[in-house]
């Protein structure tokens, strides 16, 4: 199992990946520099009480290119599974900064029913990232072990959380947020968390999984 992880972190990339990972890179900068343009028109920004379905749009739509490419685009999903798990792993040490909700909190910025999970969750992610990552560097094929799955599924489970609260409880009891909403998640800076950076993690911990089963297998 652990030359079969070996050869997978570290095999060479195709032509045809090559070619994908670069087309990968100018549509992450197009999808950021689409939400930025938005999000200085105030496009997010939805009517007090209604579902913020310009949020969930963005959420859902990325997701679901991902899913479908990898299923229907061969170059695409050898990419996905040969992209390099350290990296991806890496790149979820970001979540660290979830104290930032947390402070924003302190500040009467968010509410706390919303800021606490999804802070505290974040920060939990980012500062476990560094041991998955360093048993990753020990053993390739940790790529492959149930820890590595349930610390990718606790990830999702957290930025799930996030997103259900800030969706839900306006609609189901609004009364919870009292006088500090989330209303400031719609807007720039902050709605390049919900409408970039969930979408990202979301997508790094499903190619993370869909490399471990191969692992697996």
């Amino acid at each position: 199992m652990t030359n079969t992880a070996v050869s997978h972190i570290d095999q060479p990339k195709l032509p045809a990946v090559s070619g994908i990972r670069t087309l990968v890179a100018f549509l992450f900068a197009a999808w950021l520099a689409l939400v930025f343009v938005l999000g200085a028109r105030g496009a997010f920004v939805g009517q007090p009480g209604a579902p913020p379905l310009a949020l969930l749009i963005s959420f859902v739509v990325p997701l679901g290119l991902f899913l479908i490419g990898y299923q229907t685009v061969r170059p695409f999903r050898e990419f996905v599974l040969s992209a390099d798990l350290r990296i991806i792993v890496g790149m979820q040490a970001w979540r660290w900064a979830g104290f930032g909700f947390l402070t924003l909190y302190t500040y009467r910025v968010l509410p706390g029913i919303f800021a606490w999970p999804a802070g505290v969750g974040d920060m939990l992610v980012g500062i476990t990232a560094v041991t998955v990552l360093a048993s990753l560097l020990r053993n390739p094929a940790f790529a492959g072990s149930k820890r590595f799955v349930l610390w990718n599924l606790l990830g999702i489970l957290d930025l799930a959380v996030a997103i259900s609260i800030g969706a839900l409880v306006p609609l189901l009891a609004p009364n919870l947020y009292g006088a500090v909403t989330t209303s400031p998640m719609a807007q720039l800076p902050l709605v390049l968390i919900p409408a970039f950076l969930v979408p990202t993690f979301l997508m790094l911990h499903l190619t993370a999984l869909l490399q471990a089963r191969r692992v697996e297998k």
